[in-house]
Order: structure tokens, then sequence, then C-alpha cells
């Protein structure tokens, strides 16, 4: 029985159970009214009539009573089951047709379209926190794919320029048309670099997002991080015209917190790059720290392009690049901003990005506890 009701749809399921609900009710009414009814009416006439209990007008009025109501309870039972019956038919209804809607959502997400959404609401808030639930996981799994589809199109576009530039000069050479000079060697190692370094850093981002990422901590001076990231800048910055400045009082270099020295000096490094790329000549960048007693903050702000309201959700995204003209010779690959996201979150940190819009300059902000040993993913 239980397994032809399966093949039966969720509604006619509901509206079964009810109706076997309604009629167990029913019967159980009926029980109970010829079970205790006569008995109470027969008592009842024989205190108001002083009769013998088996006088025809005693058989006569119970004959009567025993008509009047089973007629009655009857149609009363046989009426409100058919109110039952509609009112259930019209809630089952109601109730089936969003879990319908959420089911056709769900097989669609199930087929890859991930732009499936339910209207959420009318049923209950239960339904409506599912209902929302299920919409904010198909939005993310929909910004997902979308960040997959361009990663895998930009990873091809980042290859597809130094393995072109391999393979042609590899084929002059082997039909004598270009000799392997040291100038064609030099060219030939850079575009094999670049290649290694797009490698290392897909690999450095996907560990730190796998919870891989290897970290040493050590106690680490921020004076000692703000010297070496400007040692490791300052030649592109002048070789660019764009000047750049170290803040911090004397309080704030002496701060010292547990951290992965190398992996943090890479998140400045990073950072520093990143607003040299969207700087202009005679633009000015500051690399900026401030200690407080439970957290470090260290900004780089710059003077340069700015950034368009619409890109700040999305600069720590890997590939994604504010600029689409850019390539990575030029604007770089798109995974700088990923992997200082990745190694600040490492170290229980935040980082956010702030632009008032184009032409505004903008300001990236890492903030780290003053007491990351316990917290820290250490790997």
């Amino acid at each position: 029985m239980i397994r032809r009701l399966r093949r039966f749809g969720l509604g006619t399921r509901i509206l079964a159970a009810l109706l076997a609900v309604l009629c167990v009710a029913a019967v159980t009414a009926w029980i109970v009214a010829l079970i205790i009814g006569p008995t109470l009416f027969h008592d009842h006439m024989l205190m108001v009539s002083p009769v013998a209990p088996d006088s025809d007008v005693v058989t006569h009025a119970e004959q009567a009573f025993d008509t009047a109501w089973t007629t009655t309870l009857a149609l009363a039972l046989a009426v409100a089951l058919a109110a039952s019956v509609i009112v259930t038919f019209f809630l089952v209804r109601r109730l089936v047709h969003p879990i319908g809607e959420v089911q056709a959502a769900v097989t669609r997400v199930a087929q890859g379209d991930f732009t499936a959404r339910v209207p959420e609401g009318g049923i209950g808030v239960e339904f409506a926190e599912l209902m929302s639930a299920f919409n904010a996981m198909a939005g993310d799994l929909d910004q997902t794919e979308r960040t997959r589809v361009r990663m895998l199109s930009d990873l091809a576009h980042e290859m597809r320029t130094p393995v072109a530039t391999l393979d042609g000069y590899l084929e002059a050479m082997q039909d004598g048309v270009a000799r392997a000079d040291g100038e064609t060697l030099v060219m030939l190692r850079e575009q094999t670099e670049r290649l290694t370094r797009l490698a290392e850093d897909i690999s450095l981002v996907s560990a730190a997002e796998e919870r891989r990422l290897s970290m040493h901590p050590t106690p680490t001076r921020i004076g000692d991080l703000l010297a070496t990231a400007e040692a490791q800048t300052r030649s592109r910055y002048q070789d660019h015209g764009v000047e750049l400045r170290v803040s911090a009082d004397e309080d704030s270099r002496r701060a010292e917190l547990s951290l992965d020295a190398d992996r943090m000096g890479q998140v400045l490094t990073n950072l520093l790059d990143n607003a040299l790329q969207h700087t202009d000549p005679g633009d000015t960048v500051t690399l900026r720290a401030e200690a407080t007693d439970t957290s470090v903050t260290l900004d780089v702000q710059d003077s340069g392009h700015g950034i368009a309201a619409e890109h700040l959700p999305h600069v720590f995204e890997r590939f994604y690049r504010v600029d689409t003209a850019r390539d990575r010779s030029h604007g770089g690959s798109g995974i700088g901003l990923a992997i200082v996201r990745s190694i600040v979150t490492a170290h229980a940190g935040t980082v956010s990005a702030h632009s008032d819009g184009p032409d505004t300059g903008a300001v990236f902000t890492v903030k780290l506890p003053r007491h990351t040993t316990d917290t820290m993913k250490v790997q």
C-alpha cells in the first residue's frame, strides 16, 4: 500500500492522509455517539416520566431519538466531510504549488541552469526562509560558474600569447629562418618564466583556498615589513616616475605580530605592484601602518585611476581585471589580489578595497589581529 502511495504526487498523498484523518474522526464520533447517546437519553426519560422502563412510551421515545440523532449526525458528518474535503483540497494546492516551483528550480540547477529562482514567501516563515536560502545558494552558484568560465577564458588567453611566441620562434629556428642567438634565447626564457609565474600564482591561490598553504609564523616587526616592501618596489616606482611614500609612527613600526614574514611581504608587494599598474607618472602611492592594542592596519593608497563602484566587489576574485584591455605584461593576470586575500585570510585578517570612482584613486586596507598565533591557519 505504501509503495503504491509513493507513486502518486505529494499533493495527492497529503490529500489522502487528511481524508483518512477525517474519516477516522467521523467514525470515532459516530461510535462515541452510538455508545453514549442512547444510554443518556434512556436515563433522562426514566427521571422525567415515572413509568416502567419497558413501557411503550419509553420505547417509542427511544426509537424517535435513535432515528433523529442518527439521521442528524449522519447528515452533519457528511456535510462536514464534504466541506473539509473542499477546504483541504485548496489548502493542499496552495501548499504543493510552491513546493513544485522549488522542485522545478532544483531540477534546473541540477542540470546546470544556475539562473533558476523561486518566488519568496506565501505559505509561512519557514518556506520563505527555505526559498530565500535556495535563491541565495543559486545566486552563489551562478556567480561561481561565471567566475569559473571567465577564469578558464582568461587562463587560456594568458597562456596563448607565450605559447604562440615559443611555438613561432621554435618553428622559425627549425626552418632555419631564425637562429638561436643570445637575444632569441633571452626572449624564449622570458616567455617560459611568464608561464612559470602564471602556474605558480594559480597554485598558490588554489593551495590557499583549499587550506593547504604552508605558513611559518615568527615574531615580526611591522617596521621590518614596511622596509622590505619599500626596498623591493622602490626601483620600479622610480622607473615609472611614481612617488612611493611610507607613513607610520614609531609605535606602529615597533608593533610586533606573529606571522609569516615572507607571505605578508608578498601581500604588500602585490598591493604596491597593483597600485603602480594603475597610476601614471607624477602620481603618489602611500604605504601606511597603524597599530592599536587589538589590531594592525596596513593601507596602500594611491592617487591613480580609481575603481568604479561595480568593480569593487570583484577586485579580489581570480583573473578579475578592472581594465579588461590589459594583458599580463601590462596589467597583471588578475591573480595578485586573489593571492593577497588568500594570505591575509590565512592570517585571520581581512582585506578590503575602497574608491570614490574613476580618477579618484583607491585604497586597499589589510587588518590583522595583534594575536594571530591561535587563529592563524598554520599547515
